[in-house]
């Protein structure tokens, strides 16, 4: 699913990034946010979303967020 239809407060594991535009997947590797990583949605406003990746928070549009594709943390099941 993408980061857009996430919930608010819960956790869930970055599955993929599916970036459409050019510098938008290394962006994202800029800010933490890559494939096993944790990512929670704080809030949205507009067509912002706060999110927290390693324990820093940023703000991101709907653009950024339709690129992130998550699943929930309690199904996931990363290979280790």
């Amino acid at each position: 699913m993408k980061l857009n239809d996430a919930a608010l407060d819960k956790e869930y594991y970055v599955s993929a990034i599916n970036a459409c535009e050019e510098g938008m997947g290394e962006f994202l590797f800029t800010l933490g946010c890559f494939p096993g990583e944790k990512i929670t949605v704080i809030s949205q406003v507009a067509s912002s979303y706060i999110v927290s990746i390693k324990d820093a928070r940023y703000s991101i549009d709907e653009n950024l967020a339709a690129a992130i594709l998550v699943e929930d943390s309690s199904l996931a099941t990363l290979a280790v």
